[in-house]
């Protein structure tokens, strides 16, 4: 057989495809100094440079960003990761993910166009809930 990428065509044509997976990821817990979450958020970013933007308070945080992945339910086990396998590494606070919210790209522009709305902050960018 004929090897393209490395691999042999019969693996590569069994290998899923990837797409792009636009992740909400919500986490809360006992409240914290907000200057001390928006410090462990960035020192996050720093580690998952993939991070867009993010919302904070003492007691919660909501980060978005996109996922590569095969599928939502692939996108969605390592979005439920994300926070415990950085908790100690960027110093994030003890919280439990409270909800997550995972859509496919086209899903995603959709939305945005349909309501004209503009991303909630810039990418790279915390800013506290308000």
């Amino acid at each position: 057989m004929t090897q393209q990428s490395g691999l042999p065509l019969w693996r590569r044509s069994s290998e899923p495809d990837t797409r792009l997976w636009h992740v909400t990821l919500t986490v809360g817990g006992m409240p914290m100094e907000p200057l001390l979450v928006r410090s462990a958020l960035e020192r996050l970013s720093a580690e998952q440079p993939f991070l867009l933007s993010g919302r904070y308070a003492a007691d919660r945080a909501e980060l978005q960003y996109w996922e590569e992945a095969a599928d939502c339910a692939d996108a969605a086990v390592l979005a439920l990761r994300l926070w415990a396998e950085h908790r100690a590494s960027a110093g994030l606070p003890p919280w439990q993910v409270l909800g997550i919210e995972i859509v496919d790209r086209a899903v995603f522009l959709r939305r945005r166009r349909d309501h004209r709305t503009r991303p909630v902050i810039p990418g790279g960018a915390w800013r506290p809930f308000t």
